[in-house]
Formats: C-alpha cells, sequence, structure tokens
C-alpha cells in the first residue's frame, strides 16, 4: 500500500503550492482502487454511505485529492479495526472542529478506545488459548495413558461402546 503524508486535518485548499489558480489533481475510481488495494465496489459502497462524495462528469465518477484522503482515512481505519461509524467520525471532525486540538484530542481519544477494546479482545483470546492448551494436553495424557480405549483406529465394529466412558459420565471427560 502507498505511504501517503497527508494530514486528514488539512483540505487540499491549505496545501495547494500552485495558489489559487493551480488545478486540482483527480482521479478515477480505478486509480484510486488499484492505489488503496481495494475494489471499485468498495469505493462505491463508501460513497453509498455517504463517506464519499467525488463528483460526476456524466456517469463517470471524478475524486478528488480530499476525497482521496478521506478513502485513505477510510482503508486505514479499517485496517485497524474501526467501524465505518467511527471512521465516519473521524473524517467528520476536520469539516466540523474549529480547531486542530480539538480533532487531535478526538482521534486520540477514538484510538484509546479502540485500543481498549482491542485489549480486551487478546486478553479472551489468550484466556482461550490457555484453555485450549489444557485440553489438548489432558487429552494428550489420556491418550498415552490408554484411559478406556480399544485401540487407534476401531471405528467402533464391536458394536459396543469399544470401552469408552459415555459422555457426560464424569470418566475422563475432556469438556
Amino acid at each position: 500500500m502507498t505511504e501517503v503524508h497527508v494530514s486528514p486535518f488539512s483540505s487540499s485548499r491549505d496545501s495547494d503550492p500552485g495558489g489559487a489558480g493551480a488545478e486540482e489533481p483527480t482521479y478515477s475510481i480505478a486509480e484510486l482502487a488499484r492505489e488503496f488495494e481495494i475494489t471499485p465496489r468498495a469505493i462505491r459502497f463508501y460513497e453509498d454511505k455517504g463517506l464519499l462524495e467525488p463528483r460526476r462528469e456524466g456517469l463517470r465518477r471524478v475524486y478528488t485529492e480530499r476525497e482521496r484522503v478521506r478513502l485513505l482515512l477510510i482503508v486505514r481505519g479499517k485496517r485497524l479495526g474501526f467501524s465505518l461509524r467511527e471512521c465516519q467520525e473521524v473524517i467528520d471532525m476536520y469539516g466540523a472542529e474549529p480547531t486542530e486540538g480539538a480533532q487531535l484530542r478526538r482521534l486520540i481519544e477514538t484510538i484509546r478506545q479502540r485500543r481498549r477494546v482491542l485489549q480486551d479482545r487478546l486478553n479472551d483470546l489468550r484466556m482461550t488459548l490457555r484453555e485450549l492448551d489444557e485440553v489438548e494436553a489432558q487429552a494428550q495424557r489420556l491418550l498415552e495413558a490408554g484411559e478406556g480405549f480399544s485401540g487407534e483406529g476401531d471405528a467402533g465394529g464391536s458394536g459396543g461402546s469399544g470401552g469408552q466412558s459415555a459422555p457426560g459420565d464424569g470418566d475422563g471427560a475432556i469438556c
């Protein structure tokens, strides 16, 4: 993915190197899809959700640098696990907030909230992995001890339980 160093809080007018008369670069949907390694369908979806507002030249969508930066924020936000609503909030900040300081404080709070959610998920995953390790170790011990098993690969052709304990009877139960 292309690394772009554009402040999400400045409009394209703020970075116009050629002054008021310079023409702003524009992009097609295919160019943006290629640059951000997403599908044109995803870009149209973001447009349908009101996150992007390209201008139209006939049936053709024309994206400005402002829309490109908005798409960058969406793609980056999605990669970081933000919902589209959270991406929209970050994008809307720089249109609604009067100062960049307020925007940055809101962005920091959004990031901290996301980090807390991810940390909780990570803790849950670690607990689940520990439990899986315990169950696997218990199953391995039972297998090595041959406890209640008539043999490996026995499809139960003897018609009985093959000496295995029934689920829930407490003998060698794993789960």
